[in-house]
């Protein structure tokens, strides 16, 4: 995967900020995962070396509320590709159990053809 390929596929969920029906791939999910999580260690890490970790907290902080909501709609298209509900999602406030639950459905594969959620994005 090339640099235009994150980008567009981060952008693509930005695209849809608060759209909850249909499904996403797990590349799109992923894709929107871990590039806010690499956005937040570096700036995390040059916060640290230039020792303004505290604004750079602040601006972490304000930047995750602002994709709070892409967050949350990509989550669940996901699951929906999983044949999942959206409500699944929750599971995640259990604590490390939750967590793993969430993680073995967001790497899980999508459901072959049409499901109650729409077209498989893969087709």
């Amino acid at each position: 995967m090339n640099f235009d390929e994150i980008k567009e596929g981060y952008l693509e969920v930005l695209k849809k900020y608060a759209v909850f029906e249909g499904r996403a791939r797990r590349k799109e999910y992923w894709t929107f995962f871990l590039v806010n999580v690499a956005i937040a260690f570096v700036t995390g890490f040059i916060g640290g070396i230039l020792g303004i970790a505290g604004l750079v907290n602040f601006v972490v902080v304000v930047c995750s509320l602002a994709i709070l909501v892409p967050s949350i709609a990509v989550g669940i298209r996901r699951l929906h590709d999983t044949g999942r509900s959206g409500w699944w999602l929750l599971i995640g406030f259990i604590p490390l159990i939750g967590t793993i639950v969430l993680i073995v459905f967001m790497i899980a594969d999508s459901v072959p053809g049409e499901n109650e959620y729409g077209p498989n994005p893969k087709e």
